[in-house]
């Protein structure tokens, strides 16, 4: 008879065993993390599957170690430093099992230095979802055809610095830092702990197979509030709690708040979403409208924020405008500069109603407490038209 296993025991076991040898920035990391090691035995079982990123901005802060435990923990494992897109998705559709892909350094993939690298951005990106393929021509001169091949599967990286938005929001991100010198891991010995993580590596396939079928037809509730990506993102990790039991369900989804939020707060997404957050919260705060000039001065005034230094030199009228551009107004036309009479004369510059849509589709909700409200230009400023 085959032994039933307490599916919320055995994620406590497999929290500790990181907890032996990794650091991570708060306990909801921990449990995230866990939950992603038993998500992978299970991805038949879902439409998509995150990636975990753990990132950090400088080296020395466990990334590494932090991918080696994964590693133990997961089924098939491959180790893909440098692996080029070719040689993972063949490796994925090769018909021998489906690996987990651990991208160590990927930001010598991705960085700055690395070029854009699409066609393995591509193959990520693709092998977020059950369905996702990578399709290449297969065959000789004219007797070429096109063939798809399976990219679905769990991957995990570590590196320096950030990832593309389109991987960034399918990913669950913790961010790695050094260890303070009050922080105590224990040494990670290879050829004495790969066993003790393999065995729970092993459990944690017997366990998936247990609870398979209910969580093939799990539709996990959510927290208020995460919807769209973040929602697909960390529905298979709601999905594994809720059959887990215990307090694994709150744990779950304490741990997916702080992660959404944390990511709302931290990640740019796009620089015309940084943008406009930072027009609402720091520049058209208790104004309806300012001339582009003082909404330059004050965006490249900020501290914390790239506006003064884009590509070697600060963000200028024009490139304010074609930023602006790429988002509608409510009444579904691009936004644009207006004309805007002030005490030295008439200003091109934008309006807040203007924005108002773009915020509330684009930004995260904004602070309690906003900032120190700027001084209107002219009370009595009106829109003119020329």
């Amino acid at each position: 008879m085959t032994e039933t296993i307490d599916g919320g025991k055995l994620l406590h076991e497999v929290e500790q065993f990181h907890r032996r040898f990794n650091v991570f920035p708060h306990d909801d990391a921990y449990a995230a993390v866990a939950l992603w090691d038993a998500h992978a035995h299970l991805l038949d079982a879902f439409d998509s599957t995150p990636r975990l990123a753990f990132l950090s901005p400088e080296p020395g802060s466990g990334k590494s170690r932090a991918l080696e435990i994964v590693e133990t923990l997961v089924p098939q494992p491959m180790v893909a430093v440098n692996a080029s897109a070719a040689a993972l998705f063949r490796a994925v559709s090769s018909g021998e099992g489906r690996p987990t892909i651990l991208f160590d350094e990927i930001d010598t993939v991705f960085g700055p230095k690395a070029g854009e690298n699409e066609e393995l951005r591509g193959f990520l990106n693709a092998g977020h979802r059950r369905t996702g393929v990578t399709y290449r021509c297969i065959g000789d001169g004219g007797q070429q055809s096109v063939v798809a091949f399976p990219s679905y599967c769990g991957v995990a990286v570590a590196g320096i610095g950030t990832l593309p938005d389109t991987i960034l929001t399918r990913s669950i991100v913790i961010r790695m830092r050094r260890r303070a010198r009050n922080e105590h891991v224990e040494p990670f010995r290879a050829r004495l702990h790969e066993r003790e993580g393999n065995e729970l590596r092993d459990r944690l396939a017997q366990w998936a197979e247990q609870v398979h079928g209910q969580i093939t037809e799990a539709w996990p509730a959510m927290p208020e509030g995460v919807t769209d990506r973040p929602a697909d993102v960390w529905e298979p990790l709601l999905a594994v709690a809720d059959a887990a039991g215990g307090d694994w369900p709150q744990r779950a989804r304490a741990a997916c708040l702080t992660l959404v939020r944390a990511a709302q707060d931290t990640d740019k997404h796009s620089l015309g979403i940084r943008l406009l957050t930072d027009l609402r919260d720091h520049v058209l705060i208790g104004v309806d409208k300012l001339p582009t000039i003082a909404i330059l001065d004050r965006l490249n005034a900020l501290e914390d924020a790239p506006w003064a230094d884009l590509d070697g030199k600060p963000l200028d009228n024009r490139r304010l405008a074609r930023l602006l551009g790429e988002y509608m107004t409510g009444d579904n036309e691009p936004v644009r500069s207006r004309n805007i009479r002030t005490a030295g004369g008439v200003l091109k510059g934008f309006h807040a109603a203007d924005l108002a849509d773009a915020w509330a589709r684009y930004c995260s909700p904004p602070p309690q407490e906003a900032a120190t409200a700027a001084t209107p230009l002219h009370p009595s400023s009106e829109p003119v038209d020329l």
